[in-house]
C-alpha cells in the first residue's frame, strides 16, 4: 500500500491544527445545481488567521531549527499572506523575522500599507522592509544578510511563498490528508481546484497524489503570472526537483500532469475581478465563509463559473482548497463595495 512514511524522517515543526476540515458547501452547491463542492479549510490551519503557507512553514521552520538558525528572512508583496504566516511561525518558535515586502500592486486604499496583513506582521514582531517594484531585491537582501551575519545572527532564508522542495512537502502531506478524508466521508472527488501562484502548493499536491497512486487531477487557478506558461514551468520544475530529492524514497516515477487555468486572472495580481467580488459576497452570505480578493476568491469564482458552464457535469464531488487570505479584506473594502 503506498504511503508517505518517509516524510517522518524530514525535520518538521508543528505549527498548525491538522487535519483541517473537509466540509461541503451545501447552499452554494444547491444553487449551482452541479456537483457537491467540498471545501478543504486550510484557512483554518490555526496559525495567524490560517492559510496554506502554514503547511509549508512546518517543514521550512523545521529545516531552520535543524540548521540552528536564529533569524528568518522571507519575501512577498506588501499584503503577503506568506509573510504574515512566516512572522507568526517565527514568533511561535522564538526566531527573529525580517520581511522584505515589494510594492507590486497598484491600490487606492489609504491603509494598504498599515492594515490587513501589515498590521498582523507588526503584531508578530517582524521587522518590515518595504521596496518599490523597480528596486533591486537581490542587492538589498545581500546587504541585509551581510549586516545580520556581521551582528552575529545565523540567518535562514525562505523563498517567496515558501515554495521550494522543502516547503512543498507540506502539500505532499496534505494530499494524503485529503485522500483519507475522502475515504472516511465517502467523497467521490476526481478534481481538486486551488489558487496557484508560487508553485509549491500545486507541485506538492501533484507529487503527493502520485506517491499515493491517486488519479485525482489538480487544477491551479493562476492568480499571479501575467504569462501562465511561467507558472506551468515553475510547477513542473518544482515537481522535477521533488522527484530528484524524494522520488526514490517515495517509490514514484513521475508527478501528475500540470494543469493551469488562466481565464480568471483579470487585470493582474492583486486586482480582483467583478466575478471574484461577486463570489466572495455570495459565499459570505450563503455559507458564512470568508474568501479573499487576491487568491482564494479567484479560485472560488473559477469553481463557480466552471460548474455553470458544465465542465463538471459528470462529477459527483469536487474539492476546492481554501488557501486563506481573509486578513486582507479590510484593505479591499472599496473593491467590495464599501466606503
Amino acid at each position: 500500500m503506498p504511503n508517505l512514511d518517509w516524510l517522518t524522517d524530514i525535520p518538521r515543526t508543528t505549527l498548525g491544527h491538522w487535519p483541517t476540515p473537509l466540509e461541503p458547501l451545501p447552499n452554494l452547491s444547491r444553487e449551482l445545481g452541479g456537483p457537491t463542492i467540498w471545501l478543504k479549510r486550510d484557512d483554518c490551519s490555526g496559525l495567524a488567521t490560517g492559510g496554506n503557507k502554514t503547511r509549508k512553514l512546518e517543514y521550512l521552520i523545521g529545516a531552520a531549527v535543524a540548521d540552528r538558525a536564529d533569524t528568518i528572512i522571507t519575501f512577498g508583496a506588501v499584503q503577503s499572506n506568506h509573510a504574515r504566516q512566516t512572522a507568526a511561525a517565527a514568533a511561535k518558535v522564538g526566531l527573529d523575522c525580517h520581511l522584505i515586502l515589494i510594492r507590486l500592486v497598484a491600490h487606492s486604499s489609504p491603509n494598504y500599507e498599515s492594515g490587513g496583513n501589515i498590521l498582523l506582521d507588526s503584531l508578530f514582531g517582524a521587522q518590515l522592509h518595504f521596496l518599490d517594484a523597480h528596486e533591486d531585491v537581490k542587492a538589498y537582501t545581500k546587504n541585509l544578510l551581510a549586516r545580520l551575519t556581521a551582528s552575529g545572527k545565523k540567518v535562514y532564508s525562505i523563498p517567496t511563498g515558501g515554495s521550494n522542495h522543502i516547503g512543498a512537502l507540506g502539500y505532499v502531506q496534505c494530499a494524503e490528508e485529503i485522500i483519507e478524508q475522502c475515504e472516511a466521508q465517502k467523497i467521490c472527488a476526481n478534481t481538486i481546484i486551488h489558487a496557484s501562484s508560487s508553485a509549491g502548493t500545486q507541485a506538492g499536491l501533484l507529487f503527493g497524489l502520485s506517491c499515493l497512486n491517486s488519479q485525482i487531477r489538480v487544477i491551479g487557478i493562476n492568480v499571479y503570472h501575467s504569462d501562465p506558461s511561467s507558472l506551468h514551468k515553475a510547477v513542473a520544475a518544482l515537481g522535477s526537483t521533488l522527484m530528484e530529492r524524494y522520488g526514490d524514497l517515495a517509490e514514484v516515477k513521475s508527478p501528475g500532469q500540470v494543469e493551469i487555468n488562466h481565464a480568471y486572472f483579470g487585470e493582474g495580481y492583486g486586482q480582483p475581478t467583478q466575478e471574484t467580488i461577486q463570489a466572495i459576497h455570495t459565499v459570505a452570505e450563503s455559507e458564512g465563509i470568508l474568501f479573499d480578493p487576491v487568491y482564494s476568491g479567484k479560485a472560488l469564482a473559477a469553481t463557480i463559473d466552471q460548474i455553470n458552464i458544465g465542465n463538471f457535469a459528470d462529477e459527483q464531488d469536487i474539492i476546492l482548497i481554501h488557501t486563506g487570505g481573509a486578513a486582507v479584506l479590510n484593505v479591499y473594502h472599496q473593491n467590495l463595495g464599501y466606503k
